[in-house]
């Protein structure tokens, strides 16, 4: 089976699976990351910190805390992982309704994939490119996910949840757009 057909929370135990083991193998938390002015610390800190609000706020779900990143990063997101692994896991979140002024209201796993998930999977690049690991994503999903936003693409960008498109060549592979898409330099290398 492809990523794409998945269900919500099948998909994320890959895409969190695949963060985790580059999480787990991070050496230097104080690495240089794609994102201007982050670290591989704050690729972790990012998905731990904004998704626990984002949840209660539009379905009441309060996530349990693990330690702090700065304390324990590996910890922090393996805490947080598993907490929505287990929302994910639980038979009534299908049936559950997410709401939110911006985006309205979806089914809860619908919302959790389509705005947590894919930000994992696309974070995974920048903590793998930082810390010199394995940074290929799933092509196949990379071709969906940038085909999906870029009609999108003005909403998006007026969000400022992304930086301007980075130019990338005529033909270049799904997970190339995708990264020029969403602001990073699919080129870009630690220092």
């Amino acid at each position: 089976m492809t990523l794409a057909e998945l269900t919500a929370a099948q998909r994320h135990r890959v895409i969190a699976g695949t963060f985790t083991d580059r999480v787990r193998a991070t050496k230097s938390w104080d690495a240089a990351a794609p994102v201007a002015g982050w670290t591989a610390r704050d690729v972790v800190r990012h998905l731990v910190e904004w998704f626990p609000g984002f949840l209660a706020g539009g379905a009441g779900i309060e996530l349990p805390r693990g330690p702090g990143v700065d304390e324990d990063p590996v910890a922090a997101w393996q805490t947080h992982a598993d907490a929505v692994q287990a929302v994910l896991d639980d038979p009534a979140t299908p049936g559950r309704t997410f709401a939110n002024p911006h985006i309205g209201e979806l089914p809860l796993d619908q919302a959790v994939d389509r705005f947590y998930t894919t930000d994992v999977f696309m974070h995974t690049w920048d903590l793998a490119r930082a810390t010199g690991q394995d940074d290929r994503l799933d092509a196949d999903y990379a071709e969906l996910l940038v085909t999906g936003m870029e009609p999108m693409e003005e909403l998006m960008r007026s969000s400022g949840q992304y930086g301007p498109r980075v130019p990338v060549p005529a033909g270049a592979d799904a997970q190339t757009r995708l990264l020029g898409f969403i602001g990073r330099d699919p080129s870009w290398c630690p220092s």
